[in-house]
């Protein structure tokens, strides 16, 4: 007797199906690169920090058409490490284009500065509608995923540019700014930066009240770059999550920029996110303490050699030569991401790169942003699971996004602060 055509086409399912497992298992668990790939998929990187606006705007005078960014060859071509092609095969969907101001940028001209940076992401965004759209929420930037392209957000790095000023800060949140670092190397006049010498001992009354606005707003509060009082009293103020755009931890490299444990433990307390650096000094302490021998050779170079400035550059290079940059690979970078999540919790971790001007201080074999991959790799190495590994790469981000839009929804009330610094700091 022969069987159906129904009970035929069963068996031979079965059979596929079959032969399917048995070949899945000749074949073994997928990779851990394969893994990588498929959670960047199903979670794409959504980076704290990327300064190609800066790089633009010193290399083609702030022009978005001064290198064509779905070219990689001529991308690389200009120095640069970000570009589309780049940005796909890395995994990422969204990306925090980072507004810098240069400590030398005071009052207006520091505004003017950021202005014109936003103004050239949005240009970028126009140039490249197929690649790039802007967001400003956390549903804009899943939105923008899904369609395959990158989500453009804006974060201000340095708070000069508010020019001690809260009606500045509320125009550049209008203008699309999602987050402001509060300092960038250097002390503003209303809160200590890491690498400056203590002045307000953290956040003054006036610096509480640019937390406070923020909040208020729905702006994030990143506290990269402030000093540990800086992190401390604005986390003391916030009433929504805080980020680190792009810092990495102060246990396994000295690094004044890095976050201390008993931050990292505060942080997960406010339910905010570190997102981890990439930078060589900042994840390696031994490059980090050679890295401060070659800045004391550097200035020693240039006090032996003075009105010599060619012959101070030759002898730094042959100080270099015999002294090597210490190796750094994406595994120092995995180390800080473990301790965040060792510490703080794996809710509380993300990426913050710090490329786009990178001039060449990147961790070993490392090209630009398609990198990302390569961490996400190394994590599954060390048995992370898909799911935390999805946490790292955008949906912790996505979390405190949320959270700080829903903290300025319940303060929807409130009036605008118009607190000035004269009249809480005296000045």
């Amino acid at each position: 007797m022969r069987p159906s055509p129904l009970c035929a086409a069963l068996l031979a399912a079965v059979i596929s199906v079959g032969l399917a497992t048995a070949a899945e298992a000749a074949a073994g668990p997928p990779s851990p690169m394969d893994r990588a790939r498929a959670v960047l998929k199903a979670s794409p990187v959504i980076d704290g920090h990327n300064d190609l606006p800066w790089a633009l705007r010193t290399q083609f005078g702030g022009k978005s058409n001064g290198v064509d960014l779905r070219n990689e060859a001529a991308s690389r071509a200009a120095g640069l490490d970000t570009d589309f092609p780049r940005l796909k095969r890395g995994g990422v969907g969204g990306q925090f284009w980072s507004l810098w101001v240069p400590g030398d940028l005071k009052g207006p001209a520091a505004t003017v500065a950021v202005e014109k940076q936003m103004d050239l992401v949005r240009r970028l965004a126009a140039r490249y509608p197929d690649d790039m759209a802007m967001a400003v929420t956390a549903d804009e930037v899943v939105k923008v995923e899904a369609s395959g392209r990158v989500a453009a957000l804006m974060g201000v790095e340095g708070g000069e540019a508010i020019d001690d000023s809260l009606e500045v800060l509320r125009q550049l949140y209008r203008l699309g700014a999602r987050y402001m670092t509060l300092t960038h190397f250097g002390n503003t006049d209303w809160a200590d930066s890491s690498n400056g010498d203590p002045v307000h001992k953290g956040l003054t009354p006036f610096g509480k009240a640019v937390v406070r606005e923020m909040n208020r707003l729905g702006m994030l509060v990143d506290l990269s770059h402030v000093s540990p009082r800086t992190m401390s009293d604005a986390l003391d103020v916030a009433e929504a999550p805080v980020i680190f755009s792009h810092s990495s931890t102060r246990a396994l490299a000295d690094h004044p920029r890095n976050v201390p444990d008993d931050i990292l433990k505060r942080v997960a307390q406010n339910g905010g996110v570190v997102m981890v650096n990439f930078v060589p000094f900042y994840v390696n302490e031994a490059v980090r303490r050679w890295n401060a021998d070659e800045t004391g050779e550097e200035a020693r170079q240039k006090s032996l050699h003075t009105g010599d400035p060619a012959g101070a550059k030759a002898a730094l290079e042959a100080w270099r030569a015999a002294h090597p940059r210490p190796p750094v690979s994406f595994k120092d970078v995995a180390d800080h991401v473990d301790h965040v999540r060792a510490v703080a919790g794996i809710d509380h971790v993300g990426i913050g790169a710090d490329f786009g001007d990178t001039d060449g201080l990147v961790i070993d074999g490392v090209s630009g942003v398609d990198s990302y991959v390569d961490l996400v790799a190394e994590l599954a190495r060390r048995g992370w699971t898909d799911a935390d590994l999805k946490k790292l790469t955008g949906q912790n981000i996505l979390r405190v996004l949320r959270g700080v839009e829903q903290v300025a929804q319940s303060q929807a009330a409130r009036l605008p602060a118009e607190d000035r610094i004269t009249d809480l700091d005296g000045k």
